[in-house]
């Protein structure tokens, strides 16, 4: 019953360590699980004890009885032949093997008692490391998204608000170059379209008389008129 207390303590001291250190949850949780196969192993080990020391009582109990029963027979034997001496010697040897069968009986009861009660812990232990097992991915999984997670945090938390707060003013100065290259462009538009309608004006004038110019070269344009240098004042005589 000893063994099973003792890796019942040893165990729970190695993981309250584990515990408190607490530096890797991962290899803490493989350490863990080796531990409970070394506890499981010596375990067994100290049950095969139990039920090897239990065999063996058996068989002296078997043996002693064996022994009773054939002194028994030979004492018969020894009163049936007339040798009274014999039968006592037989009868001793017959209540020798009788006291050594009550001797060996609380012992054997015991060793079967401890035996089932092992039997029974080791069980129960084996059922806690298939339990262990089980669970030592899915501990490690969520081991390793703490992890993740943690980083993810704690990277977060390193860029902080005062970071984000100079991206806002890096944004507010690029709109605001923006903006002051659409209103020169706007402005650049404007002088460019005042002086395109002043050339389109000129353009326009010169073509109109290119086309004035044709028109009198065909003769479609009267001729321009002269306007005489002198004027003649003369009055006709009067009849006599």
């Amino acid at each position: 019953m000893g063994i099973f207390s003792r890796i019942s303590d040893v165990f729970k001291a190695s993981v309250n360590d584990a515990l408190d250190k607490a530096e890797d949850p991962e290899k803490m949780i493989k350490q863990m699980v080796i531990e409970m196969e070394e506890s499981v192993n010596k375990a067994t080990l100290a049950v095969g004890n139990a039920i090897a020391n239990e065999k063996q009582l058996e068989r002296k109990m078997l043996k002693a009885k064996r022994n009773s029963e054939e002194w028994h027979n030979k004492a018969v034997q020894a009163v049936n032949a007339g040798r009274d001496d014999l039968a006592k010697t037989a009868l001793e040897k017959k209540a020798q093997q009788d006291r050594q069968m009550n001797d060996l009986q609380p012992a054997l009861e015991s060793a079967k008692s401890t035996a089932t009660k092992m039997r029974s812990q080791l069980d129960t232990l084996k059922g806690k490391l298939d339990e262990a097992r089980s669970r030592q991915n899915t501990l490690i999984a969520r081991s390793q998204a703490a992890k993740a997670q943690k980083q993810i945090s704690q990277s977060f938390s390193g860029v902080g608000s005062d970071a984000f707060s100079k991206f806002d003013k890096f944004e507010n100065k690029v709109e605001q170059l923006e903006s002051q290259a659409q209103a020169f462009e706007q402005l650049s538009d404007g002088d460019a379209s005042v002086e395109e309608e002043f050339r389109q004006l000129s353009a326009g004038g010169s073509e109109d008389a290119r086309l004035l110019e044709l028109k009198r070269e065909m003769g479609m344009l009267p001729e321009a008129s002269s306007t005489p240098d002198t004027e003649d004042n003369s009055t006709p005589n009067p009849t006599s």
